[in-house]
């Protein structure tokens, strides 16, 4: 078997923030055998959103490359909790949730993977062999001056926040992983980028060739401004209601939308290249819009019911006789968003912000043909919308 090593390097890079270190991925790949490529999860959540997907789709690429897929389940790595950008000790999950949330996550994953193609692997397997002695030999493998050369580590010793022992043996964990499983590529968030050089340092103690990391970005929420996310409640769900997805989709800012087409579109880079260019040549970016949302409703329902969705986003804007002619505004939101309220009024569909919320408490304020329920909402710098007071009062606001 031979690769296309430039092609293959391409298929790894679309999308990544770091590959480390290219020369030694070309080496592994100039030898024509699939690479094992490895991610690992903690099942700290019962569901899974569109944030996660970054790296599944990377590893649905690498997948139909011909290379060897371990989605990991960290069942043990869980029980310790993942201390990564906290400042606080994170507390660990129980042998339950834990047990609950995995189940959810090889049921979910596979909307993306390819079943028969992937092999999941629990890392209670070897991590619970290794007993008190193992572990306590793996623990002698790394210092605590190396341990400290991680961020959040470093920022909590200096500032004096308590630091739990068994928060060290995470990234001890996570890199042991690697050893067990003999990784030639791991994959990991930006924020996993400390744990991943963990287990290329353990390969190298325990003898093996050290593994490549793929870094990939974390992708920004809804709001674009915060990483997606269930707490911040900005997130799409792959399990979400096919108009319900859709409609989020929808509302995304125009620039926005091309991070989302980079991290989660399995479309041709150059096609988006192409779509792009003309979007900024005048082509409404709505269009773009309309055929990301239809995609990612797709992958996790059907064509079909990616069409209903558009059929029933259109609908709305039918039904509510959205003017073609509607007025033109700019806003400028001077930060990260403008509240409904202030963009209401600025837009001109009302007098006051006063009355902006007396219609939000109405239930006769809407954005995108959906009705306004919460009067804190902000609208996004970069997003277009189609604001409406009332029956007869519209305007199409972009804000900058």
């Amino acid at each position: 078997m031979s690769f296309d090593v430039d092609h293959h390097v391409a298929v790894f890079r679309r999308g990544a923030d770091e590959l480390l270190v290219e020369t030694e991925l070309r080496t592994k790949l100039a030898r024509g055998e699939p690479l094992t490529i490895k991610e690992g999860f903690d099942p700290t959540r019962p569901d899974l959103h569109l944030g996660h997907t970054v790296q599944f789709n990377k590893l649905r690429q690498l997948q139909d490359l011909g290379h060897r897929i371990v989605f990991l389940i960290g069942d043990f790595t869980g029980l310790i909790g993942d201390p990564t950008g906290r400042n606080v000790t994170r507390p660990p999950l129980s042998r339950e949730e834990i047990d609950a949330n995995a189940k959810t996550y090889t049921d979910q994953v596979f909307l993306i993977l390819d079943r028969d193609r992937t092999e999941v692997a629990f890392n209670s397997k070897w991590l619970s062999a290794l007993g008190a002695d193992g572990m306590i030999r793996l623990a002698a493998r790394y210092t605590v001056a190396r341990m400290l050369e991680r961020d959040d580590f470093a920022k909590r010793f200096k500032s004096e926040q308590p630091i739990a022992i068994h928060e060290f043996l995470y990234p001890l964990a996570q890199g042991y992983d690697s050893v067990a499983l003999e990784a030639d590529v791991e994959l990991g968030g930006t924020d996993q980028k400390f744990n991943l050089l963990v287990g290329r340092e353990l390969q190298r103690h325990y003898g093996q060739e050290p593994q490549c990391i793929l870094t990939l970005p974390l992708l920004e929420g809804l709001d674009g401004v915060n990483k997606m996310s269930k707490s911040l409640d900005n997130y799409v769900g792959i399990t979400e209601a096919p108009a319900s997805m859709f409609g989020k989709l929808m509302s995304i800012s125009d620039t926005l939308m091309w991070r989302y087409y980079d991290l989660l579109s399995f479309r041709d880079a150059g096609e988006i290249a192409a779509l792009r260019r003309e979007c900024e040549a005048g082509r409404n970016p709505r269009d773009a819009k309309v055929m990301l949302a239809q995609e990612i409703v797709a992958r996790f329902h059907s064509k079909g019911a990616a069409e209903a969705a558009l059929s029933g986003f259109e609908a709305r804007f039918r039904e509510h006789k959205v003017p073609d002619d509607m007025p033109e505004v700019t806003l400028h939101a001077g930060g990260p968003g403008m509240p409904i309220a202030q963009l209401a009024r600025q837009a001109g569909v009302v007098e006051s912000t006063s009355e902006a919320l007396r219609l939000i408490a109405q239930r006769g304020l809407r954005v995108d043909g959906d009705t306004v329920i919460d009067r804190a909402l902000v609208v996004a710098a970069g997003t277009t919308v189609v604001v409406q007071a009332g029956k007869r009062r519209f305007a199409r606001v972009t804000v900058k």
